[in-house]
């Protein structure tokens, strides 16, 4: 099978100098493979314009990447993809990631394996998965003041020190309850092995249309995380005033400021990222080598 990735693009938003070792890695490669190679602005700014070789490097704004790439290719850890998955999700343009980072659930090419999985994956030897944002938005009085997407989770919270929250939550027009606690994670499958699991959460598949909601510090015993249907609406109110005004965190990276008697309504995105990984990826083995599962206290995983 022919690969259509005649032209990638390369991304990162930390240049340090083992990223800029693997971007330098994947752009020899695809040179080697006759591929055209376009830099992210930010990126292009942290390396040489010149290639090794003397030509010069392109650069492509993260506007027109969409329209401008086959393949974006983003170096660093799973918080670089969520950025860049959000920005790429509109355009329907495949992204993978080179694991520069810690656990690494989303970007599946470790750096020893840049010649090999990109020759697989340009050999056509790949698969996509269609995994769903989120999308939060604040309403006052009837209308729109805020809203923002996510790829992992949405996060309700007192900005700056943790304090106690109540809340109502609806699905579309049902009630559920009233919650006290101190704030409250609504994540996607894929944000499933993220802060939701750190906060007894279950994992949850990419591909099941579902999103779970996780009371933080719930001061209840009785209150557990959630797991709703994928195509309704969660609706929440802030009941109480807080120490520390409340706030919505997307992705740990954007940050909303809300009041109380604001509604807060959590949904899909009508957009969608494409994970591209090498079709051997499974997600059970990155589960068994992210979380150690099926390991013996002291001894050699189970076979």
């Amino acid at each position: 099978m022919k690969h259509s990735f005649t032209t990638v693009a390369i991304v990162a938003r930390r240049h340090t100098e083992a990223i800029l070792a693997s971007i330098n890695a994947v752009e020899a490669f695809m040179q080697q493979r006759g591929v055209k190679v376009l830099f992210g602005a930010q990126t292009l700014a942290a390396i040489p314009n010149a290639q090794p070789n003397g030509g010069p490097r392109t650069r492509v704004s993260d506007e027109a990447m969409g329209a401008s790439a086959h393949l974006v290719i983003v170096v660093g850890g799973d918080g670089s993809l969520l950025g860049f998955g959000r920005e790429m999700a509109a355009s329907g343009v495949p992204v993978v990631g080179v694991n520069r980072g810690g656990l690494g659930f989303l970007a599946a090419i470790s750096p020893e394996q840049i010649e090999n999985k990109f020759g697989e994956i340009l050999d056509g030897q790949f698969t996509i998965e269609e995994h769903f944002l989120l999308q939060a938005r604040v309403l006052r009085d009837g209308e729109v003041i805020a809203e923002q997407s996510a790829l992992n989770d949405v996060v309700i919270s007192p900005a700056g020190v943790m304090g106690m929250m109540e809340f109502a939550l609806w699905l579309d027009d049902e009630f559920v309850y009233d919650q006290r606690s101190d704030g409250l994670i609504v994540a996607s499958p894929t944000g499933s092995t993220a802060y939701a699991l750190s906060a007894g959460g279950p994992i949850m598949h990419p591909r099941l249309n579902a999103i779970v909601v996780v009371p933080m510090f719930p001061h209840t015993l009785t209150s557990r995380p959630l797991v709703v249907p994928g195509d309704q609406v969660l609706r929440l109110r802030l009941l109480n005033d807080t120490a520390t005004e409340p706030q919505i965190s997307c992705d740990s990276q954007v940050q909303i400021r809300f009041a109380v008697g604001d509604e807060i309504q959590i949904s899909k995105h009508p957009n969608v990222l494409r994970l591209l990984s090498p079709s051997d990826h499974s997600f059970y083995e990155a589960c068994r080598s992210k979380l150690d599962w099926a390991s013996r206290l002291g001894g050699q995983p189970f076979k």
